[in-house]
């Protein structure tokens, strides 16, 4: 049995990563296989972002924290979530951020780098970096992670890869949409 210091668990991020990643088994094989997927869902990032705040669109519990100033955007902000729609400049300015979080998924490297980009991923749906203004309720978070891995899971399963590498690329991504689940999820709690 593997001793597991818990209390580092919640305060060294590099070890509680480590430990994700033994116990989920998310290795080599599986970033490798998420940086050769990179060709084929490159060019989708644009329609999966869309999809995705289409969806964010249709609910004001998820479309209202895009009223407030993003981090970052200095552009005229919306007045209200009935001033926002789907091409305002603090939209486009967002979906940016998120191809970019998108293609950096797939383009790696994994290192330590992307365990605090992942990390920093999580921490900037709060109140702890970013916007004071923005705090994203977690259960809104969950449901977009669940969303979103639908949405790769959807992607990989239409391709015309052999059945194993589909396989193995669904079951990587799975992984790495946990890892980073517990990354965000970790700023909820403390």
């Amino acid at each position: 049995m593997k001793n597991i210091d818990e209390q580092k668990l919640e305060s060294d991020l590099g070890y509680r990563f480590n430990y994700l990643t033994e116990f989920i088994g998310f290795g080599a094989p599986d970033i490798n296989v998420i940086l050769a997927s990179a060709p084929l869902l490159a060019p989708l990032v644009p329609t999966l972002v869309d999809a995705i705040y289409a969806k964010l669109h249709g609910y004001d519990c998820t479309w209202r924290h895009f009223v407030p100033r993003q981090s970052g955007y200095d552009g005229q902000t919306p007045t209200s979530v009935a001033d926002l729609s789907l091409d305002h400049p603090q939209i486009q300015f967002r979906k940016q951020h998120l191809a970019r979080y998108l293609e950096r998924l797939v383009t790696g490297p994994y290192d330590e780098k992307m365990v605090q980009y992942l990390d920093a991923v999580g921490k900037m749906h709060t109140s702890k970096l970013g916007s004071n203004e923005i705090q994203v309720p977690l259960v809104q978070i969950n449901a977009l992670m669940g969303f979103v891995a639908d949405a790769v899971n959807t992607v990989l399963l239409a391709t015309q890869l052999p059945d194993e590498t589909k396989t193995a690329a669904i079951r990587a991504f799975n992984k790495l949409l946990w890892i980073q689940n517990d990354l965000i999820s970790r700023h909820y709690t403390v």
